[in-house]
């Protein structure tokens, strides 16, 4: 029980990291917000989401092969692993692809892999950049309409944005723990730990993986906020509410079909629809082409990682 109990915690922690940072960091980047102030509201609302609806999407990635308290721990260890890598070099990274990589390559080295769910799961992630993109598209010109029609002065027009960040941030938060924590308390609920086929059982799980996404983000989310706040497009205020609000109402759908999605995905798809209203060269290629390399390499990487701690953990010494 103690590796995917340890595996789960590490797992959440690299997903608070890398993903939670993207609910508040453009609001952060924007000098919206202060950074104490966006990670203690990210943190509760997360936990919120996690409790309230984390666990619709626990099983869509248990069926792709089968899963013992080993093959679990190693799978959420070279899940964990690869988002840290990821994090240290400052790519905003899907920590369900991650995941997805390390199952794939344990159910290879077991030759008991199942791609039947496969296909929905990699529909989802090319729907997720490519759905806020274009939520982004409809939300900027909409939002500004409101805006200009409230003719509200520079002071006011600043805490009325400011207000806003909050709650959409806020819901931005709820929405990731709602669709990421089943990364984590799949983890949990597989090792024994919770009672997977009771409520409480479940609620206790998906309170534990809220709980270990929110020491990420406390301890270490600030590194990838300026590549999604700065790197690819360079956001106002107005800009900020637009992406967190694109991103939010994404991954919430996700959280309520049951497939756990990438908020950094979620949130480089809103950016860019935001760069296209303002102009092609609003858009930076360099940043936008490093996190693509990333988001190609993250599967392929966790996938290496797993079989290799699979067969190292299958190793017999012969005297």
């Amino acid at each position: 029980m103690f590796l995917p109990v340890l595996g789960g915690a590490y797992l959440g922690w690299s997903l608070g990291a890398n993903d939670a940072s993207n609910v508040f960091g453009t609001a952060v980047t924007s000098r919206m917000l202060k950074f104490g102030t966006a990670t203690a509201l990210c943190c509760v609302f997360v936990i919120l989401g996690a409790v309230l609806q984390g666990h619709a999407g626990t099983h869509t990635l248990g069926g792709l092969t089968v899963q013992t308290p080993l093959t679990i721990g190693l799978t959420a260890i070279a899940a964990a692993i690869t988002v840290t890598v990821m994090t240290l070099v400052k790519l905003p990274i899907s920590t369900s692809q991650a995941v997805v990589g390390s199952i794939l390559g344990i159910g290879l080295m077991q030759g008991q892999l199942n791609l039947h769910g496969l296909e929905k799961v990699v529909l989802c992630w090319i729907g997720t950049p490519i759905g806020a993109m274009l939520l982004a598209l409809v939300l900027y010109p909409s939002a500004a309409w409101l805006l200009n029609r409230l003719s509200l002065g520079i002071w006011r027009q600043d805490k009325v944005l400011r207000i806003a960040l909050v709650i959409v941030g806020s819901y931005g938060a709820y929405a990731l723990g709602a669709n990421n924590v089943p990364n984590v308390s799949s983890m949990f609920l597989g090792s024994g730990m919770f009672d997977g086929e009771t409520r409480w059982g479940q609620l206790g799980a998906a309170g534990l993986g809220g709980l270990c996404i929110s020491l990420g983000v406390i301890t270490f989310s600030r590194r990838v906020m300026d590549t999604v706040g700065k790197g690819i497009v360079k956001l106002d205020a107005f800009s900020a509410l637009i992406v967190v609000a694109a991103e939010a109402i994404t991954v919430h759908l996700y959280a309520m079909v049951g497939v756990p999605v990438s908020t950094s995905q979620a949130v480089i798809g809103a950016v860019l629809g935001v760069g296209i209203i303002r102009g092609a060269r609003a858009v930076r290629l360099g940043p936008l082409r490093n996190v693509a390399v990333g988001w190609v390499a993250t599967p392929g990487l966790a996938c290496v990682l797993s079989a290799g701690l699979y067969f190292v953990a299958h190793l017999r010494y012969v005297g």
